[in-house]
């Protein structure tokens, strides 16, 4: 027999998951909190169940460190993250928190029950949208890696050419302070190009900036 609890502050849409509860899983023990407090008496008095469905924005939870504090107390209990909020932080923080699944609440029934199946069965579940994401920024952060290497390959006085790049200083202003002549910042700056791959100033400051943050640029290779 499954046993799941259901914690929301909002009698709807603990009617709603307990319809999607037992069309999923047949589980013939649903028990509702409304509360962070009455989410732990439950858990105390009945022991581990198999699942719990939280609300992050129910009274006592203080965010995700209601879920933090659940996964302390009972860390072989399952909590999944039913949350209005899908933002990408919100669903890496909760997961990152210790959360079997991140489920919005915009969710069909159907969607629903797929997913606590998922969770039942040992899998993690994160919504469609959260695993795109997810993509695209392995893919960026893959893309920053390699601007990354580019940039190593500087040297130490490219490198200090790139950073008054950034600040809009012109090929004399640079000469002038690195003790060069122009013809020397202008073959860095080639030099520059061609190691970043880029076509422009603008380009190679722009992709340097992305890695960097802002952050100077002499030392950090």
């Amino acid at each position: 027999m499954t046993r799941i609890l259901i914690a929301d502050d909002h009698p709807m849409v603990r009617d709603a998951l307990r319809n999607a509860v037992l069309y999923s899983c047949q589980a013939t023990d649903v028990t509702e909190a409304d509360g962070l407090d009455a989410v732990m008496r439950t858990l105390e008095e009945r022991g581990d169940l198999d699942l719990v469905l939280l609300d992050v924005n129910m009274p006592g939870m203080n965010g995700l460190g209601g879920l933090r504090t659940l996964r302390q107390r009972f860390p072989a209990t399952p909590v999944v993250v039913v949350s209005a909020h899908e933002e990408r932080r919100m669903v890496r923080e909760a997961i990152e928190s210790g959360a079997a699944g991140f489920i919005p609440k915009s969710t069909p029934r159907d969607a629903i029950a797929a997913a606590l199946r998922q969770i039942l069965n040992g899998e993690v579940y994160l919504p469609p949208q959260a695993e795109d994401d997810a993509c695209a920024e392995d893919a960026e952060d893959a893309e920053t890696a390699d601007i990354a290497r580019r940039i190593a390959t500087l040297t130490a006085q490219q490198l200090r050419v790139l950073e008054m790049l950034g600040t809009g200083k012109l090929n004399k202003e640079i000469a002038f302070d690195l003790s060069i002549t122009e013809t020397t910042v202008k073959a860095h700056v080639s030099a520059i190009l061609q190691k970043l791959k880029v076509y422009s100033r603008t380009q190679a400051v722009v992709i340097a900036n992305r890695v960097l943050a802002n952050r100077a640029l002499t030392g950090r290779r």
